[in-house]
């Protein structure tokens, strides 16, 4: 199978999870760049954050629309992880490569294992905002992505709901608002680094995500929420698993 086509179809299937789920897709971009285009971990990683960077602006502006986005919440728990997302940025690409997919791999499987478990993070109201948590929550996601080129929304979802009180639907949409914001600090912070991306293999991966992104949310409709988390918490699953043997041998 040519490289144009397994980059079509690891950006559409990243793009529909994050539409989908507000995150957990763009974890698999990382991967997929690796294993099926052939990218060094610190290259895969700086090109996963413009994939995660592009589809989080898509599937936000779909879900402003919608009314799930609670501004005033994401953009606290955001602006807490700037920082930390720029350090992760500019420590991620002096890294040896085997520690950064062992680290990625542990990552993955804790993104699986939330997916896996029986959803609890339903609320029928909104919390007040608990603003030293939302500090600490974010300042820990915004360093898992700078590091790692994830968009972090399979620990942002969790956080918004259990940490500032919002439920699914609202969460799911500001996590992309918090993803969007991680992500544009910890490409700042990689600009310049010596990762030779192949940005021709990078364009056809992130257009194919983008429109995932558009119909990921409109994915919901028809299918069960928990089917949706389940599939891609096998997959995760099966990913971590790869990358752990990979890092280890």
């Amino acid at each position: 199978m040519s490289g144009l086509v397994l980059a079509l179809l690891a950006g559409g299937l990243t793009g529909l999870a994050l539409g989908a789920l507000g995150g957990g897709g763009c974890i698999l971009a990382v991967p997929a760049l690796i294993y099926l285009l052939g990218f060094t971990p610190a290259a895969a990683t700086t090109a996963g954050l413009v994939v995660v960077t592009l589809t989080s602006v898509t599937a936000l502006v779909t879900h402003a629309c919608a009314g799930s986005v609670r501004w005033r919440a994401g953009a606290l728990f955001a602006a807490a992880g700037l920082v930390p997302a720029a350090v992760g940025g500019a420590v991620s690409g002096r890294l040896p490569s085997p520690l950064l997919m062992g680290a990625f791999a542990l990552v993955a499987a804790v993104a699986a294992a939330r997916m896996l478990r029986p959803s609890a993070s339903v609320r029928s109201d909104e919390l007040p905002v608990r603003s030293g948590q939302v500090v600490k929550a974010g300042a820990g996601l915004g360093a898992v992505t700078g590091l790692l080129g994830v968009g972090g929304g399979f620990l942002a979802v969790p956080a918004l709901v259990n940490v500032v009180g919002l439920r699914m639907r609202a969460a799911v949409g500001t996590s992309l608002l918090v993803i969007t914001v991680n992500s544009l600090a910890a490409l700042a912070a990689r600009t310049g680094s010596a990762a030779d991306v192949d940005w021709s293999a990078v364009a056809p991966f992130a257009a194919a995500a983008v429109l995932g992104a558009w119909d990921g949310k409109r994915l919901t409709a028809g299918l069960s929420a928990d089917t949706l988390r389940r599939t891609f918490g096998c997959v995760l699953l099966g990913v971590a698993a790869i990358m752990l043997v990979d890092a280890v041998l």
